[in-house]
């Protein structure tokens, strides 16, 4: 995990993967720490959080969350800076669609001419 420290009762290794030093993911999945953590801070328990992520054990998900409450000023940074990958891949993607978005742009520009 890097420089971030862990409260001793949490093996960070064992629940996370640190792919890149922004993305951090749940061992065994491809979902994101960042995931889990905005539920939790929308307020979500972690058995609601459990029904949106059928495949993630409650153990993950209190573990995530644990790790965030040990962390978080690292990883409300850490936050901070995937929301602004993730809007600035949208922004990437509204202003320069791929080819098959652009081509069913076209088809739906047509399909409206005649209806």
């Amino acid at each position: 995990m890097g420089h971030m420290t862990a409260i001793s009762t949490l093996n960070p290794s064992k629940y996370f993967e640190q792919i890149s030093p922004d993305a951090i993911r749940i061992k065994g999945h491809r979902i994101g720490i960042e995931h889990i953590l905005r539920y939790h801070l929308q307020g979500y328990q972690p058995q609601e959080i459990a029904k949106e992520y059928p495949g993630l054990s409650i153990e993950k998900i209190y573990a995530s969350i644990t790790f965030y409450l040990a962390n978080k000023e690292e990883l409300d940074l850490y936050l901070q800076r995937r929301r602004a990958r993730d809007l600035e891949a949208y922004e990437e993607w509204a202003t320069a669609p791929s080819a098959t978005i652009k081509r069913l742009r076209i088809v739906r520009e047509e399909q409206a001419k005649y209806q």
